[in-house]
């Protein structure tokens, strides 16, 4: 009865502001640069640090998973930032030297829409938490995937905003790990792991239906 009631309690809290959320993806904008800036060419190095900062925090695929390490309950949690910081901004430096074709944009979409569903997994016990590393590395060899064919200071100034929005919310997250393990329980996570399951695969669904 009790599982029940937590349920119905953390269904509501979650599943309203997620399926607000949604509603970005329908939104084009969220594809090229947040605030309404222009391409990556037109863009100042200012405008270039707030898109780099934006672009984790308005991605909901990539909010939605960066949120999701403080589920997984990592063992001295403080020791994964500097390894992820290093993937994430590693898989955006190699996008620059091998930028995403247009027909696997999608795919690419669908991949790191899928790194929900797996963090679910991991959250489940059922995946190791290495695979936390390359899945951050795809975020952001997407997020680097926007700033393509950019000049060194607007470049500079994206990756800027990308390392700081992500160290932002790993600090978050990982000093978060225990607190949220400890309200909300094992029924609790073990909810919000299918919940993610379920957004990663509508997400992916999403991404390479027309």
């Amino acid at each position: 009865m009790r599982f029940h009631f937590l349920v119905h309690k953390y269904s509501l809290a979650v599943l309203t502001p997620l399926f607000l959320l949604l509603t970005f993806l329908s939104n084009t904008a969220l594809a090229h640069h947040p605030f309404g800036m222009g391409e990556s060419t037109d863009l100042s190095a200012w405008q270039a640090l707030l898109s780099g900062i934006g672009h984790p925090l308005l991605g909901p695929d990539h909010l939605l998973f960066m949120l999701g390490i403080a589920l997984v309950g990592l063992k001295r949690s403080i020791k994964w930032i500097l390894p992820l910081l290093a993937v994430g901004l590693g898989g955006s430096a190699l996008v620059q030297l091998q930028p995403l074709p247009d027909l696997v944009a999608p795919w690419a979409e669908a991949l790191v829409s899928l790194t929900l569903a797996v963090e679910g997994l991991i959250v489940l016990n059922l995946v190791s938490t290495k695979w936390l590393l390359p899945m951050f590395s795809l975020h952001g060899y997407l997020l680097g995937s926007t700033i393509v064919g950019a000049e060194p200071t607007p470049l500079i100034g994206y990756f800027l905003g990308l390392l700081l929005a992500q160290l932002f919310l790993l600090l978050l997250v990982t000093q978060s790990i225990q607190s949220v393990i400890d309200k909300f329980g094992l029924n609790g996570r073990n909810l919000f792991a299918g919940i993610w399951i379920g957004i990663g695969l509508a997400f992916s669904w999403v991404a390479v239906i027309p």
